[in-house]
C-alpha cells in the first residue's frame, strides 16, 4: 500500500489597514507551513498558525508593496524563517518600504529575500511543491504560487473578484498585467480557485465570465 498523496489546505488572514489577505498555507502531512504576504499584524498572523497547529518554514511573498510584506523581514528575524519571493524586479518596492509605511501608517522595514523567484522556479512546502508564475503589470516582479493538484492559486494583486490590479503605482504597466492574467492564468483552468489580495476568493472562470476588465467578452478571447 502506497501512502496518499500529500494535500494542501489554506485559509487567509485580512492584515493591516489595507485588509489584505495573507494565506496562511500548509501540508497536511507533514503539518509543515508558509505565510504567504506577512504584511502586518504579526501577533494575528502568530495566532492562526497556532490555532491551526502548523509548524512555520517559510514566509513566501507575491509582490513588494507594503500591505504585502512591510513586516516580512521583522517576522523572518523573529521565527528565524527564509523569505522567498518576489521576483528580483521588485527590488525598488521593497527598497522603499520604510518611507512607504510612513505614507500607509504600516510599519515597514526593507530586507532582502533568500531567494528571488523567477517564473518557472518551484517552491515547496512540507511535501507540496507550487509553481511561480511571474505575472508583472501590478508591480514589475510580481509571482502567482499556483498548487495544480489542488487546483489552488495565490494571486496578491494581479486579479480579484471583480477587477485587476492597479496600474497607476510606479512601475506599473496595464498592458502586462491584461498579458499576465489572459496568457498565464487562464490556461490554469477555469476551475481553478484564487485567493486575491484582497477581497473575497473566486475562479478563474467565474471573472472570465464576469470580470468587467477581462472576461472573455471584453478581450476577444474564447474558451
Amino acid at each position: 500500500m502506497t501512502d496518499s498523496p500529500p494535500s494542501l489546505r489554506a485559509t487567509f488572514i485580512p492584515v493591516t489597514p489595507l485588509q489584505q489577505n495573507s494565506t496562511l498555507l500548509w501540508c497536511t502531512r507533514t503539518m509543515k507551513g508558509a505565510l504567504v504576504d506577512p504584511g502586518g499584524d504579526l501577533d494575528k498572523l502568530k495566532a492562526a498558525v497556532a490555532q491551526h497547529g502548523v509548524t512555520l518554514e517559510k514566509l513566501l511573498v507575491t509582490h513588494g508593496h507594503i500591505d504585502h510584506c512591510g513586516q516580512t523581514g521583522e517576522l523572518a528575524r523573529e521565527l528565524g524563517l527564509p523569505i522567498e519571493g518576489p521576483h528580483e524586479a521588485d527590488r525598488f518596492w521593497i527598497a522603499r518600504l520604510a518611507d512607504d509605511g510612513r505614507s500607509y501608517g504600516i510599519n515597514g522595514a526593507p530586507f532582502e529575500p533568500d531567494r528571488w523567484l523567477e517564473d518557472g522556479d518551484t517552491v515547496t512546502v512540507g511535501d507540496l511543491v507550487l509553481d511561480v508564475i511571474h505575472c508583472p503589470g501590478h508591480t514589475p516582479g510580481h509571482v502567482v504560487f499556483h498548487h495544480a493538484p489542488s487546483r489552488l492559486a495565490i494571486v496578491g494583486d494581479v486579479i480579484f473578484q471583480g477587477s485587476i490590479g492597479r496600474t497607476d503605482f510606479p512601475l506599473g504597466n496595464h498592458a502586462d498585467l491584461l498579458e499576465a492574467i489572459t496568457k498565464k492564468l487562464w490556461p490554469l483552468g477555469g476551475e481553478t480557485v484564487f485567493v486575491p489580495g484582497h477581497g473575497q476568493p473566486s475562479t478563474f472562470a467565474h471573472e472570465r465570465a464576469t470580470n468587467p476588465f477581462v472576461a472573455d467578452r471584453v478581450t476577444g478571447l474564447v474558451s
